[in-house]
């Protein structure tokens, strides 16, 4: 296990540097980033504002508020892609590379998924929880929250980190029976905007779309950790939702071993 840590971490390091090389991109990045969940937050406070009740799908005002930077943060974190990488090495031809060398082609997307993820864990998301956390306790008096929650909240980030990019490698064999990808990347984006709980909470939904999506992969990967911070599970119901992530990362492993085997065996390169 060490040996093999050992062949990818370079994976993971060239990454990380790789998006630290130019300042310009990493000081843009930092500045742009930031009106995405402000625009979020300033169209929930005139929902809230315009209705009668404090409470809107199971969340207060100030949840409502953690909701939506956590989301950003959960999602800036999580959302790493890697179906664009495996289109661009079957247009190229290079994927053919990957079936000669002792690499598993797969862990070597892992590892610069996880690159790119600790690089936006730094920028910015660190800085947009880090100014939540201030903004709950100095403007909205409210406390800080718990330290168990942050626990389980990493635990289930983890988690959800390896859920997508395992989803996302699966959705990236598509490419080597389309070989263009940017189109179904533009709709699988926006979906997943909807189905994981970036755009609304899935507590606003009716309760038989709810089953459906909490059933469903997507809701793990941005809307359970963000509920898991919120403290909105505890118990057996924590443990559930836990250990149904850990689920979805052993079957998407599986599909995802599965669909590889099959597309390999009949992979056919010209160049390259």
């Amino acid at each position: 296990m060490k040996g093999k840590w050992k062949v990818y971490m370079p994976f993971l390091e060239n990454q990380f540097k790789k998006n630290l090389a130019y300042k310009g991109s990493f000081y843009l990045m930092m500045i742009c980033s930031i009106f995405g969940p402000f625009i979020s937050y300033y169209l929930w406070m005139a929902i809230y504002g315009s209705s009668q009740s404090g409470v809107l799908g199971g969340l207060t005002k100030t949840e409502m508020i953690v909701y939506v930077f956590m989301t950003y943060v959960t999602s800036s974190i999580v959302m790493i892609g890697v179906s664009d990488e495996i289109s661009d090495d079957v247009m190229e031809g290079s994927v053919v590379m990957t079936l000669i060398k002792p690499i598993d082609y797969r862990m070597s997307l892992i590892f610069k998924a996880m690159g790119v993820a600790l690089y936006r864990m730094i920028a910015p998301s660190v800085f947009v929880w880090a100014g939540l956390e201030i903004y709950k306790v100095v403007v909205l008096g409210e406390k800080m929250t718990p330290v168990i929650n942050i626990l389980f909240y990493g635990i289930s980030v983890a988690m959800s980190f390896f859920i997508y990019v395992l989803f996302d490698f699966c959705f990236g064999m598509v490419a080597f029976v389309t070989t263009y990808m940017f189109g179904m990347n533009m709709a699988k984006e926006a979906l997943l905007g909807f189905l994981s709980g970036q755009l609304i909470p899935i507590s606003f939904f009716p309760e038989v779309l709810q089953a459906i999506f909490e059933f469903l992969p997507f809701s793990s990967m941005v809307y359970t950790p963000v509920m898991v911070y919120l403290g909105k599970y505890s118990g057996l119901q924590l443990a559930f939702v836990l250990g149904k992530q850990m689920l979805w990362i052993v079957l998407l492993y599986g599909l995802g071993t599965f669909l590889w085997s099959k597309i390999t065996r009949r992979l056919v390169v010209l160049g390259g």
